[in-house]
């Protein structure tokens, strides 16, 4: 909607200025870990084990950092072991809300996930209460700025891309789940390099909101995304760029 943006889009705006680099850090080499662990330590072999070297090092992760991360992950070295989880809720406004975790304690995982949904409006839900509103998606993502538009609309298209969704600052061209390494590799060959490529849950619909259930809904979300076992939030709302000025 003109004028608006999804969380997916406030998340992007928010974390060049927020980002935690130590908390980002520990969130990946959980996430590395457990990839090698589940795939092994071969990036040809393992796509989602690249995915999270290629977010590391774009995160200025040292190179020491993500191999060890990756060798505790295949047994070379002792360390803990996570499990990855779900959690679905609701926010201000019937927002629907779902957390992806990597935990070693899921007791208390969803101790802390209860808590950041009950001090800020909302409330924890049962599996499967809102993942149906979502669907995984591709999303390769480029500054404006930086390419031009309509050749990479067509390479996306082109390359098998479902969309390219023009935002105030940036371009998402969005794939499914499946053909989202195809086509970031053939963006890539064409001489388009993402600013971001990563899978995600996308909303088939957004609630807006305004006023005190968007301020509980942005407290809401920097309160899960802080939490170490939460890997990633999803949430189906939108907020007008007027009222996201209230809260910058």
């Amino acid at each position: 909607m003109s004028g608006h943006s999804k969380w997916s889009t406030i998340k992007r705006k928010k974390g060049a200025a927020d980002a935690k680099r130590g908390k980002l850090f520990t969130k990946l080499i959980r996430e590395l870990s457990t990839a090698a662990r589940l795939g092994g330590a071969d990036l040809d072999a393992n796509p989602r084990l690249r995915l999270v070297v290629d977010k590391a090092k774009s995160s200025n992760m040292p190179k020491d950092n993500i191999e060890r991360a990756i060798s505790k992950g295949v047994g070379n070295t002792e360390g803990e072991q996570y499990e990855e989880g779900v959690y679905e809720g609701y926010g201000p406004g019937g927002v629907a809300i779902l957390c992806e975790t990597l935990s070693d304690n899921k007791n208390r995982t969803v101790g802390e996930v209860r808590h950041a949904l009950t001090k800020n409006g909302g409330s924890l839900g049962a599996s499967g209460c809102v993942a149906y509103l979502f669907e995984k998606k591709g999303l390769i993502t480029f500054s404006r700025g930086r390419i031009e538009i309509d050749a990479l609309l067509e390479a996306a298209l082109d390359a098998g891309a479902e969309d390219v969704v023009e935002g105030e600052e940036s371009l998402d061209v969005v794939t499914t789940a499946q053909d989202f390494e195809s086509v970031r590799n053939e963006l890539v060959s064409a001489g388009f390099a993402p600013d971001n490529a990563e899978i995600s849950m996308e909303p088939g619909s957004t609630v807006a909101v305004e006023g005190k259930d968007a301020e509980m809904m942005l407290r809401m979300m920097d309160v899960l995304e802080d939490l170490d076992d939460i890997q990633n939030v999803y949430a189906n709302f939108e907020i007008s760029e007027q009222e996201m000025a209230r809260y910058a």
